[in-house]
């Protein structure tokens, strides 16, 4: 399995591409993703290909993003924005766009509206060789709906977002045959506490997550997605002592990862 980490995780736009690049190969990763509606996307995938690092996934923007349940001009013009996402996706070779199902524990309820749009969306990728990976955010139902009624979807599974939105819920029991991507971080699982920490730096069980994604077959990369001013615990961190915590974060969860599956 790979290791990878989300493109800007040590600032938005403190370090320039080369100097990202550059922290990336030292510290052996080998896959990231960026926001398609990055208006430096083409060149970070360029550039990031052209030394080896591999740009497995995009994620779609989330803002506003409950209003693709509504059966007005809002629904339309969230689904344009994320067609827009398939798009930079297909124009980069990207083969898999991570996609919010809604926001906030007050999200919509799933509607007709909200269907006819994530079918659409879901199409439109498919058309476009696209996979959608639906991540979990607050809310079950809206997972589930997307499992059951579009096959071609796969599943992001956000182990951070599970400790701190989903109130005990466990997603890969349910979903984890059909992972297309991951999201690794740490928090304390305090409810909306999403503080997007190195893995190992706060509370959630490595034990657990690493056995889940042993079970489910997944191989593809071991993502970080690592924010480092949202918990305020690193800023005194230099790249280099950064990029190297989250290096040793993230062979460590393979390491685990790969051990369970000798063992089994």
């Amino acid at each position: 399995m790979k290791i990878g980490i989300s493109w800007d995780a040590y600032g938005d736009g403190e370090l320039n591409i080369k100097e990202q690049i550059s922290f990336l190969k030292k510290y052996g990763f080998e896959a990231t993703f960026a926001m398609s509606d990055n208006p430096k996307l083409d060149e970070i995938t360029h550039d990031v290909r052209s030394q080896g690092i591999t740009p497995d996934t995009c994620h779609a923007p989330f803002r506003g993003i409950n209003r693709i349940w509504s059966d007005n001009s809002d629904g339309d013009d969230a689904l344009r924005m994320l067609k827009d996402s398939v798009d930079a996706c297909a124009r980069n070779s990207i083969p898999v766009d991570v996609v919010h199902l809604s926001s906030g524990d007050n999200a919509p309820r799933i509607s007709d509206a909200g269907y006819r749009h994530f079918k659409e969306l879901v199409d439109y990728a498919d058309s476009k060789g696209v996979q959608i990976a639906f991540e979990n955010q607050r809310k079950l139902a809206n997972i589930a709906f997307a499992m059951e009624e579009f096959p071609s979807a796969g599943f992001c599974w956000d182990a951070g977002h599970e400790a701190c939105f989903a109130y005990g819920r466990e997603y890969m029991p349910l979903f984890g045959s059909r992972l297309a991507a991951l999201h690794i971080h740490d928090n304390f699982g305090v409810h909306n506490g999403d503080r997007h920490m190195i893995p190992f730096d706060a509370g959630l069980d490595f034990d657990k997550i690493s056995s889940f994604i042993a079970d489910s077959g997944f191989e593809g990369t071991v993502m970080l997605e690592l924010m480092r001013h949202t918990s305020g615990e690193y800023e005194d961190f230099s790249p280099d002592e950064y990029y190297e915590r989250a290096a040793g974060a993230a062979k460590r969860i393979r390491n685990m990862i790969e051990e369970k599956r000798k063992n089994r």
